[in-house]
């Protein structure tokens, strides 16, 4: 039994940052069988490849008409440049995007503060805030424009509870709550949509980043406990696409702002 309604996201196209693996991969799975077109983005275009032919399988297998239509673009969302010529190879047809799903991000070592490297905590914050950032912006005026669209932005519950070793990817996760909540106020009297996820523990590639590569420390993470998995991630942020059109909620707008 789906836990969501597929019919409201046929023919929905939907862009997927860090769609190479784990959430993203999963949730452009969740889509696909939906019936919906989706545009897969990431570093590792030759994996990309890989999802997209898996994608097109579960669309065939749903037997649904509707959606159906694939792209696997390479993008690195740290990049500025790259990130505001996304669209050149993206297909017209996928143009007019429905569902940004704001995925892409990592967490490098476990080091405390004053052992972390300046290149860690540079990466951390381009890839997980100024990235998501970028791409939200890269994609708001046409939301805006065509008064449709929802962003789905992927926290962590890292941002509200920190922990020892993570004070970057902590802080990082903290700024993408702060972006989404800003950013909902800001649009809360148009049609667009705002949601963040924020997982806790998910058992994918993300520890193996963590511990640079060593797969046998990053198992050890998930030892005596049951972690989500990267499916769980991912049926959340489908129901959370799947919702009926919000209303806007002009009297809302101000709410928080400073007096």
């Amino acid at each position: 039994m789906s836990v969501f309604n597929a019919s409201r996201l046929q023919n929905k196209t939907v862009l997927i940052t860090g769609a190479s693996g784990g959430i993203g991969e999963a949730t452009a799975l969740l889509f696909a069988k939906a019936g919906s077109n989706v545009i897969l983005a990431a570093r590792r275009t030759e994996v990309l490849e890989k999802v997209k032919a898996a994608c097109e399988a579960a669309h065939s297998e749903s037997r649904i008409q509707a959606g159906g239509k694939f792209a696997a673009i390479k993008l690195d969302v740290s990049d500025k440049n790259a990130v505001a010529n996304l669209w050149k190879d993206v297909p017209q047809e996928l143009r007019d995007v429905d569902i940004l799903v704001n995925n892409a991000g990592f967490v490098l070592g476990v080091e405390r503060v004053g052992e972390i490297s300046d290149t860690d905590i540079e990466s951390m914050f381009a890839t997980n805030v100024f990235g998501l950032i970028s791409v939200t912006q890269a994609l708001i005026g046409d939301f805006k424009k065509r008064q449709t669209g929802h962003f789905i932005n992927i926290g962590s519950v890292a941002g509200r509870e920190p922990y020892v070793g993570g004070s970057i990817y902590c802080a990082t996760k903290h700024a993408v709550s702060a972006f989404t909540g800003s950013l909902m106020r800001e649009l809360v009297d148009t049609p667009i949509r705002v949601t963040e996820i924020q997982p806790g523990m998910v058992e994918t590639d993300f520890s193996v980043t963590r511990y640079r590569g060593d797969k046998s420390a990053a198992d050890k993470v998930y030892t005596g406990l049951q972690p989500l998995v990267a499916e769980d991630i991912a049926e959340e942020i489908v129901w959370a696409a799947a919702r009926p059109p919000c209303q806007p909620r002009p009297s809302l707008r101000t709410a928080g702002q400073p007096g």
